[in-house]
């Protein structure tokens, strides 16, 4: 049988059997009570599995009535008695089931179908065997499941699929239920410890008259009523800022940006950021506090401060390696021992490496290359590059004893970015050249060069305090902490191509 035909049957199949669930459904319905919502749960499986897990036979009586809500994932009729399993939130437990106890509604039961919601009511009990178990007293059907689960043995495995339908792999894989639940705890933890520390959680502007904050390709609306363009947000930067200058001395935001570009295992154009800004505190400050962080994130989440991502382990325990940029192409580049601010020489270089370069590249632009093309993935150990080129950093403040670089670091991990800080650049005067460079540049055709933002360089002017601020990658950080290869395993419902092309 071919491919297609085999496809063929398994449609023909799957029709056979909504069909037959319809029927189901019509008949209930002639019975005047379907869909009911009369049924209020008091228990988890979780929890009673982890509460009685070492019970003995009168601490199970004590635990009073259960009604628990779920839905069916297993069936094995056997005459006058049955089991099944019942899945809710938190996961599955055992349900024994029997004539005399449910009378009439024994018999509808055995008709149910998997993936039906059921509320059940009974006891606990250990079985033979000794599994905890619910004696079901009451069984009512809540929801007629019209599609079959997928095959029970070998569960959600095509990938494509499990983004598409989210819902089919929450219900299928533990391990995905698992993994968003880690997710809310790193989202948790990460706001628990800025609001330890000070911080006040704040809400800015997702539609944007200027999309600012960083470099990259907003996606463009239009509000009718204003009669005006608006940017989905790329960063909360700029509006961040703009509340340090109101006073509000220790802000974080946790964020949907949104950036028109590609998709990739490390890229989604819809993603989560926390970004958090400080005052009277400079970059190094908040290399330290997000060493704390993350060194802290880690025993929350693994269990240790050593981890293992992809089958490489990173020990998160030991002090973060710390390198300028300059430093990096030469610890990686032993043969780059030339100036490493001499466009001649670095364009030359690159074209020795076989390296692609841009038009109006100064020399922070082809350092930059350099690193991002050649150096970037080798970053496995937590690592700090700092010292960015000014060039490349039009937000952040210029080193005072070399201002060729800009007091900004940049984290890596398993040769991935997965933070970006540094000291703010509050001198009105440079930033507002600064953003004429960026219009320059969108002039010549780099259409992720920012807007010139007056009404920034106007909160500047009111006076903005020696300020530091922070972007990390929630989604990436979760990848990390779960062990996922993919942004969109870590990504309720990723972006996709249309199905079918």
């Amino acid at each position: 049988m071919t491919e297609r035909q085999d496809e063929s049957q398994a449609d023909a199949e799957e029709s056979r059997h909504i069909a037959q669930r319809r029927e189901k459904l019509e008949a209930w319905r002639q019975e005047g009570h379907a869909y009911p919502n009369d049924f209020r749960p008091n228990a988890h499986a979780a929890e009673l599995l982890a509460r009685y897990e070492n019970a003995v036979e009168g601490d199970l009586q004590g635990a009073g009535e259960i009604r628990l809500g779920g839905r069916l994932m297993s069936k094995r009729i056997m005459g006058r008695a049955s089991f099944c399993h019942v899945q809710d939130a938190s996961g599955r437990i055992q349900v024994f089931v029997e004539r005399e106890a449910l009378g009439t509604t024994y018999e509808a039961f055995k008709h149910w179908d998997l993936g039906d919601i059921i509320a059940v009511e009974g006891r606990l009990f250990r079985t033979k065997t000794g599994e905890l178990s619910i004696r079901a007293a009451h069984l009512q059907l809540l929801t007629k499941s019209l599609r079959p689960l997928p095959e029970k043995f070998h569960g959600l495995t095509d990938q494509e699929i499990r983004y598409r339908k989210r819902y089919l792999d929450l219900i299928m894989n533990p391990a995905t239920r698992t993994l968003f639940r880690r997710r809310e705890q790193i989202i948790a933890y990460l706001r628990q410890f800025l609001r330890a520390r000070g911080f006040s959680e704040v809400e800015t502007p997702m539609m944007q008259p200027l999309a600012g904050g960083a470099a990259a390709r907003p996606f463009v609306t239009h509000h009718n009523a204003l009669d005006m363009p608006l940017f989905l947000r790329i960063a909360p930067e700029l509006y961040l800022k703009r509340l340090v200058v109101g006073g509000l001395d220790r802000v974080f935001e946790i964020n949907r940006n949104f950036r028109n570009e590609g998709l990739s295992t490390r890229h989604n154009p819809e993603f989560t950021m926390v970004e958090f800004y400080q005052a009277y505190a400079d970059y190094r400050d908040l290399m330290d506090l997000t060493e704390v962080l993350l060194q802290g994130l880690c025993r929350e989440i693994v269990g240790s401060t050593e981890l293992s991502y992809q089958g490489q382990r990173y020990d998160f325990g030991r002090p973060f390696a710390r390198l300028t940029i300059e430093e990096a192409i030469r610890h990686y580049h032993p043969d780059a021992q030339f100036d490493l601010r001499d466009v001649s020489a670095l364009q030359k270089f690159l074209q020795e490496k076989g390296l692609a370069t841009e038009p109006g590249l100064e020399a922070g632009g082809l350092q930059m290359i350099i690193f991002e093309k050649t150096i970037e993935a080798q970053l496995g150990d937590p690592t700090f590059i700092t010292a960015y080129p000014a060039e490349v950093s039009p937000l952040a403040r210029r080193n005072d004893v070399d201002p060729f670089v800009t007091d900004r670091f940049e984290f890596f991990v398993g040769g991935r970015e997965i933070a970006n800080g540094f000291s703010e650049l509050n001198d009105p005067e440079d930033q507002a050249q600064r953003f004429r460079m960026q219009v320059a540049r969108r002039g010549g055709g780099d259409e992720e060069a920012m807007h010139y933002d007056a009404d920034y360089i106007e909160a500047l002017e009111y006076g903005l305090p020696p300020t530091a601020g922070e972007g990390i990658g929630v989604d990436r950080l979760v990848m990390l902490l779960t062990d996922a290869p993919s942004i969109r395993d870590v990504i309720l419902f990723p972006q996709m191509r249309p199905q079918g092309s």
